[in-house]
């Protein structure tokens, strides 16, 4: 099994399939990737010529159905990915789905419904899942370095969104990202792996630049927040601060700070660097994270390995990702309302 031969078909070939998925996947004994098919004919064309794919298809729909094809990696925007999702498992094939796995929770409820029906593997690519110390927080917090849970304190501040005169990206378009909004879902997939989920949110919005040019030229309303900031109750106890924005000039480093009755942890996770401090210390020293415990970049691996193992749902799984949408859109809900959203959702 550990050279079942894989092929690998492409629908959606962007920046990080071409960045990451390919040079991953292309690492990988006994893997192929043989199909692609793009937004446009002219583009699959370009991309199964720059990586030297055998097969195109104009439709996608052909490329999942054809039997050359036993795994599909979905790199489109959410708004294709249930159907891509849901066509792929029908046809008997392998899903590796991008983040921001749908357009809302019951679409993502729809996915995970399909793939618990299946006896192929199905797993979503998120990279803030490969955090250099995850194992290492994981670890602490299960050995009691926190003790209970006080606040959950998440910062992901960027410059993306700050020029006005940029032109507007797919992100911000709610007719292709859905209730996805920068950041929201991945991070909360990391913390809900450390801490639990949260069981009440309030959000509030904000956007700078409320009309953006699209690539025609025509100016669009900017369908989501340039900065959001979420206050959560969490069920296992204690308080969450999510703090979101890519309208933060001179941003400074992110991070995700827990603070417990025992001790703190802060994870850095640009720099990917921890930090740590317990009762009687004078300051949060670093935390070394050893090789034995450094956690890398392993998604398509991780991905091909559950295949030859029988795996239907490694880390993350659609069910991980029903978990975060489900915050993704009660923290859209709250924002658009001004009310509190309970959670889990209610279908």
């Amino acid at each position: 099994m550990l050279e079942q031969k894989i092929r690998v078909g492409i629908v959606g070939l962007g920046g990080i399939v071409r960045q990451r998925h390919i040079p991953g996947l292309r690492l990988l004994p006994g893997v192929e990737i043989v199909a692609v098919s793009n937004s446009t004919p002219e583009s699959t064309a370009r991309a199964a010529q720059e990586f030297g794919i055998e097969r195109t298809f104009d439709r996608w729909q052909e490329l999942v159905t054809w039997d050359g094809v036993d795994a599909v990696l979905i790199g489109t925007p959410p708004s294709m990915h249930r159907e891509v999702s849901i066509a792929a498992l029908d046809a008997e094939k392998h899903v590796f789905c991008q983040a921001r796995m749908a357009m809302d929770a019951a679409d993502a409820r729809r996915m995970l419904a399909r793939a618990e029906q299946s006896d192929r593997t199905a797993m979503l690519c998120l990279p803030p899942h490969y955090l250099r110390g995850d194992r290492v927080i994981r670890r602490l917090i299960g050995e009691g370095y926190l003790g209970e849970l006080y606040h959950l304190n998440v910062r992901a501040y960027s410059e993306e969104y700050l020029d006005p005169a940029a032109p507007l990206h797919w992100r911000q378009n709610g007719a292709i990202s859905g209730v996805n909004t920068l950041v929201v879902g991945m991070l909360a997939e990391v913390t809900q792996r450390w801490v639990g989920d949260a069981r009440r949110v309030v959000a509030r919005a904000f956007t700078a630049t409320a009309q953006r040019r699209n690539g025609a030229g025509q100016l669009r309303r900017v369908d989501r927040p340039d900065s959001v900031t979420v206050a959560a109750d969490m069920a296992r106890g204690g308080l969450g601060s999510f703090l979101f924005s890519g309208i933060a000039r001179l941003p400074g480093l992110n991070s995700i700070e827990l603070y417990g009755s025992a001790g703190t942890l802060k994870y850095e996770y640009q720099p990917d660097r921890l930090l740590g401090g317990r009762a009687g210390d004078k300051e949060l020293q670093e935390i070394p994270i050893t090789a034995d415990e450094e956690r890398r970049w392993t998604a398509e691996a991780d991905f091909i390995k559950a295949i030859r193992q029988g795996r239907r749902a490694p880390e993350p799984s659609f069910a991980d990702g029903v978990r975060y949408m489900e915050f993704t859109e009660a923290v859209f809900r709250s924002a658009e309302t001004g009310k509190a959203v309970d959670l889990p959702l209610v279908p």
